[in-house]
């Protein structure tokens, strides 16, 4: 096995444990509440079942159907793009972290698109009468994989002055 083989094996491993705790939590989630259902926590936070056959924020979400399979290939092209720049870089511990977050949480979302037809979001933050569109834990490593990448890149540049 090779260096670069063995330096992307962690990187796959932590996004296949994003991959089965978000797919496990759904499938909680499923089993436990109806479409609609809201199970207050906290003053601010919700546990919900909701269906969003759309993207971030539900956007197409009214579509007809073809939206499912847009983003499933997005989601697609998007891990093998990740998977190869992991590969290419697997060295680069926040950089690879943040690949990895993205791909678990792509992965976990396609999932949900091939077996389901819609993705399952359940987490609800809310404050008063105005809710944040819920989301669910693939969603929030994307957005934490994100925000790597930005810090990342800032570092780089910070690195390079």
């Amino acid at each position: 096995m090779s260096k670069q083989t063995k330096s992307l094996i962690p990187w796959l491993g932590f996004a296949m444990v994003l991959i089965l705790a978000d797919q496990f939590i759904k499938i909680l989630i499923m089993g436990n509440y109806q479409l609609g259902d809201s199970q207050p926590v906290t003053s601010f936070f919700n546990l919900v079942r909701a269906h969003n056959t759309g993207a971030a924020f539900s956007f197409l979400r009214d579509a007809s159907g073809w939206q499912r399979w847009l983003f499933t290939g997005i989601g697609v092209v998007a891990a093998g793009a990740i998977v190869w720049m992991l590969i290419a870089h697997a060295g680069q511990k926040l950089f690879s972290f943040a690949l990895a977050c993205i791909l678990g949480g792509a992965v976990g979302n396609v999932i949900d698109r091939l077996r389901l037809g819609y993705v399952v979001d359940f987490l609800d933050f809310h404050y008063a009468d105005l809710h944040f569109p819920a989301f669910n834990l693939a969603d929030s490593a994307i957005s934490v994989g994100a925000a790597c990448l930005i810090l990342d890149e800032l570092l780089r540049v910070r690195r390079t002055r």
